[in-house]
């Protein structure tokens, strides 16, 4: 079904088959299998419960639907005794949630930390490639179909977050919603930023979504992050995605591959339909039976080392009185640097920290921003050790 069945697709199809009316195919006895890749809320939530409740399995790709109506969607599925399937919701083509969900069902998962969106990840490369700002590389992604014509979806971390939901259900057996966890995304990142964390921290900026349990609290937060130029990840660049987990067992893994386009699509969807065809019958639980998390860990109680870029004039006790500020917090610093200021300009200030609470690092900010000497809003990047 689709409103437009005259375009050329590029492929024969009868046109006797072709509707334009959903119920055409919702409530024709014969389909067994309905894929549903119209996106957003509405109306593919009322298309897929319709589709579910006539016994048919459904094939999607539609994360922002999963992300907010999992426990619906799933229930819906177990009292109609059909299955719903979501592979290319997360990391586009690359053989992802079946193998976590069941190849990797022997183990307790403990890490996840996943490159999943293909436009921040190509925006951030070619930025660190040709030295370019943010809003450059931007407009030649749109133009090359990499980023939307409104990309803030994209370059907030919202896509991100909803995919870091999907994968936390199936590796930790919880559902965390995207308004209880730490989103943010890679519009304040410079050029600048990514030379230093090149040459000074031998690391790479990338948007990352993170999900690790300890001793049964689920730290779960997506935002830009220094990864060290010898972790998998580091090496994942332009439009592909990955997700690197840990398992008890089974150690490191890493699921490379492309996370977008019309074919990774196609391959992924087609996969699912073959899945269910093979076994009309089974029905699939996601996630370990039993969740090992008791809580999720406020953003306030994360502890890491932080990069900042403080930009401020160059005048006599500035780095006297930023050291007093973080001091005073429990803050202490692992190195620093400036740049030498010409005609009196505010010049940045590039600091690392070693490990603080980020409830700690938060005030700082606050105080920091606020002195008269600062003259840019202060950003500040988390480091992955």
């Amino acid at each position: 079904m689709d409103l437009d069945i005259t375009t050329d697709r590029g492929v024969e199809v009868d046109p006797q088959i072709l509707s334009t009316n959903v119920d055409d195919i919702l409530e024709d006895d014969e389909i067994d299998i309905v894929i549903e890749l119209v996106g957003g809320y509405q109306p593919a939530l009322s298309f897929i419960l319709k589709a579910m409740k006539n016994g048919k399995h459904v094939v999607t790709a539609n994360k922002a639907l999963l992300a907010k109506h999992w426990q619906e969607l799933m229930d819906c599925a177990h009292r109609n005794g059909v299955r719903i399937c979501f592979e290319a919701s997360v990391g586009g083509g690359i053989p992802l949630l079946e193998p976590l969900n069941e190849g990797l069902a022997a183990n307790n998962i403990e890490t996840v930390y996943g490159i999943i969106n293909g436009t921040a990840n190509y925006i951030l490369t070619k930025m660190a490639d040709l030295g370019l700002d943010f809003d450059v590389v931007l407009k030649e992604a749109q133009l090359m179909g990499y980023a939307e014509q409104d990309p803030t979806f994209d370059v907030e971390g919202h896509d991100t977050a909803q995919k870091l939901i999907i994968l936390s259900i199936l590796s930790f057996g919880i559902y965390v919603e995207e308004e209880k966890f730490h989103v943010e995304g890679i519009t304040r990142i410079t050029p600048d930023d990514i030379k230093f964390a090149r040459e000074e921290l031998d690391s790479v900026v990338k948007l990352l979504a993170i999900a690790q349990l300890d001793d049964g609290e689920l730290e779960i937060r997506v935002h830009p992050t220094l990864v060290p130029q010898d972790h998998l990840l580091a090496s994942v660049n332009d439009v592909f995605n990955a997700v690197y987990m840990v398992g008890d067992v089974v150690g490191p893994v890493l699921m490379y591959g492309q996370g977008a386009g019309m074919m990774p699509t196609a391959s992924a969807v087609v996969a699912d339909c073959m899945n269910i065809i093979q076994d009309m019958k089974r029905t699939v639980d996601y996630g370990p039976a039993t969740s090992r998390v008791k809580k999720v860990k406020d953003m306030s109680r994360v502890e890491c080392k932080y990069y900042l870029r403080i930009t401020a004039l160059d005048e006599p006790g500035v780095l006297h009185s930023i050291s007093g500020i973080l001091s005073d917090l429990d803050i202490s610093i692992e190195s620093v640097s400036q740049k030498k200021s010409e005609d009196d300009e505010a010049v940045p200030i590039f600091m690392v920290t070693h490990h603080a609470l980020e409830k700690n690092i938060q005030e700082a900010m606050k105080i920091i921003n606020k002195l008269d000497f600062v003259k840019k809003e202060t950003v500040l990047i988390r480091l992955l050790e």
